[in-house]
């Protein structure tokens, strides 16, 4: 049988045209597209914003919270570009092998493939909807995956692609007769459509249906969502994939090309209004010739009226975020992490509570690098997203395959989100954008610090007001609030204040403790100087103490350094004994060539 379609490589990176600004001609937008600004309240920044122009259109009030049911989701993509292939003929049961691990870094969702059987072997042209033989795997391996899923208390996410559907047969020269050759095995009304199911502006398949609600897709003839009898079958394959495969929340590839309002009526007909829905709208960034403008409102607005069109039904994917986090750690420009108004720059600012952030994905990165993340600063983009509000998504690749260290930042932080009880709608004060130095305060339970500064002033959590240093890596450190400031002595001489002081190594999730004798051998004195090698980050007593005139001078992977500057503190006349103020470790790798202070 000849499915209709185009190569699979030309059929996605169609969208990505070059520079990986994906460029889509915008046809018309569907009726319930009514232009609303959405945005969130946070406090107040101390430092000043980058310049950026003011949003087009006058803010309404705050939308409510997101869900319980999925404020503090977690999600892992399940597959990159290249998986099929990896599978061998079940990549299913790849991934079932790997559910004890997801399980223990916090995962509560997993996106998976597209089920369908689709004339590119990644699943994006799908053509026999109810035929779940496809190159990850077939129908049985796929209801012993989300089984799986289902008993360890993780929600399998269904990957819809219903913007498009491949056709079976020629009429007229032109792939757009449909086939069902499933139709007596799933019982639902049949799919085999005609050119009816087809918009009637299809530039390359001839459809007879309604005008199209949204963006061409030319790969594969464009549905016709303004049909009911399409809608229809479709609720019916969505519930489904529901009910006989155990699917419990959607992913809806490529939404710009069909209307918003029409996410609703397939969200209610299967899965429900409080599950975790996400859709892939693919905003352009806007640029000023090669450099990415610092306001990115165009785009978060067109993210903010699909979410409204969706009756909120569903989440959206953070491009604009994405953006901006890529050109700041790339270029040393952390100042665009805050927009005018001293929130995040992205969606993340306006909307949080239905949004999903990410660093990467099979478009994006993969074997494609449509738009690729800096990899040098990886473990840095997600120290940012798994410390901010949204719903962080992490790609498959970046926790089994590029090594241990990222898979251990990426658990450590996933655990370090869940203890400090971050959600997605969580609080989020920007305390300094500077182009070399980031840090916010999120929850009032955890800081972060981004960019290669190492001098952080007095934006240094204060141990003495609970706070402890967590993790760090390269231009990247967090402390996180634990509650337990130290109480003050009851003598009258000052007390030394003993400061965990942040190493510049990444933190392994499970790196064996040393023993005493062994972080001794590793702490030298000598007059001046004092130096600390090694992973751990709890130094106790021998951390460098202010009260004697010690000062942090600059880290490095498994390494600091503090000098003696002999300003020791003055002890105050009262009684009570003063907290002392000792600057913590920086995580950013200072370099060789540093002023000395």
């Amino acid at each position: 049988m000849q499915l209709q379609g185009r190569a699979t490589g030309v059929a996605r990176s169609a969208r990505v045209p070059a520079r990986a600004r994906p460029v889509l001609s915008a046809r018309r937008l569907s009726p319930a597209k009514a232009a609303v600004t959405v945005e969130f309240e946070v406090t107040e920044a101390v430092a000043a914003a980058p310049p950026a122009a003011a949003p087009a259109t006058e803010p309404v009030p705050a939308p409510p919270p997101a869900p319980v049911g999925y404020g503090s989701a977690l999600v892992l993509q399940g597959f990159a570009w290249d998986s099929w292939k990896k599978g061998e003929g079940n990549w299913y049961g790849k991934v079932q092998e790997k559910i004890p691990d997801i399980e223990a870094a916090g995962f509560t969702h997993v996106w998976l493939p597209p089920p369908s059987r689709s004339v590119s072997a990644e699943g994006y042209l799908p053509g026999q909807l109810y035929n779940l033989k496809s190159k990850y795997g077939n129908r049985a391996q796929l209801k012993e995956l989300t089984a799986a899923l289902n008993a360890a208390g993780m929600i399998p996410m269904g990957d819809i692609v219903i913007n498009h559907r491949c056709a079976d047969n020629k009429v007229d020269g032109v792939y757009n007769d449909f086939d069902d050759d499933q139709a007596e095995e799933h019982g639902n009304t049949k799919i085999d459509w005609g050119k009816w199911a087809i918009t009637g502006d299809d530039p390359h398949f001839r459809g007879t249906g309604n005008p199209d609600t949204g963006d061409d897709y030319g790969a594969a003839p464009d549905l016709d969502h303004a049909n009911p009898e399409l809608r229809t079958a479709l609720v019916e394959w969505l519930a489904w994939l529901k009910t006989e495969i155990g699917f419990k929340s959607w992913r809806f590839d490529y939404v710009r090309g069909f209307g918003a309002e029409f996410i609703t009526e397939y969200v209610d007909g299967s899965v429900g209004r409080d599950a975790l829905n996400v859709g892939e709208f693919w905003t352009d960034a806007k640029w000023n010739g090669s450099d990415l403008d610092y306001n990115q409102d165009e785009s978060r607005q067109k993210l903010c009226d699909w979410i409204k069109g969706t009756g909120e039904r569903s989440c959206a994917f953070d491009f604009p975020t994405k953006a901006v986090l890529q050109e700041a750690v790339k270029n040393t420009q952390y100042n665009r992490l805050r927009d005018d108004r001293g929130k995040a720059a992205g969606l993340l600012g306006w909307w949080p509570g239905k949004t999903m952030t990410f660093i990467e994905n099979h478009d994006t990165g993969s074997t494609q690098q449509h738009w690729p993340f800096p990899a040098d600063y990886m473990a840095a983009g997600y120290a940012y997203i798994l410390t901010h509000p949204g719903i962080p998504c992490v790609f498959w690749d970046h926790l089994f395959t590029w090594g241990e260290e990222l898979t251990g930042v990426i658990s450590s932080l996933a655990a370090l989100r869940r203890r400090a009880g971050v959600v997605s709608d969580s609080k989020l004060e920007i305390l300094a954008a500077d182009s070399d130095m980031y840090v916010a305060r999120v929850a009032d339970s955890l800081v972060i610090k981004l960019g290669p500064r190492g001098d952080m002033g007095s934006l240094v959590p204060s141990e003495a007001e609970g706070w402890k240093f967590a993790m760090s890596g390269k231009d990247w450190a967090v402390w996180e609030k634990t509650g337990n400031a130290p109480a003050a002595p009851e003598a009258a001489p000052v007390a030394e204040a003993e400061v965990e002081a942040a190493p510049a190594a990444v933190a392994e999730a499970a790196a064996p403790e040393p023993d005493d004798a062994q972080l001794g051998t590793s702490c030298v004195c000598w007059y001046c100087l004092v130096i600390k090698l090694g992973p751990r980050g709890d130094m106790g007593s021998l951390v460098p103490s202010e009260a004697e005139g010690w000062k942090f001078a600059m880290s490095g992977k498994d390494w600091a350094v503090w000098e003696k500057t002999g300003n020791a503190p003055a002890a105050p006349e009262a009684a009570p004994v003063a907290e002392a103020e000792v600057e913590a470790a920086p995580a950013a790798v200072a370099e060789a060539a540093a002023p000395e202070a």
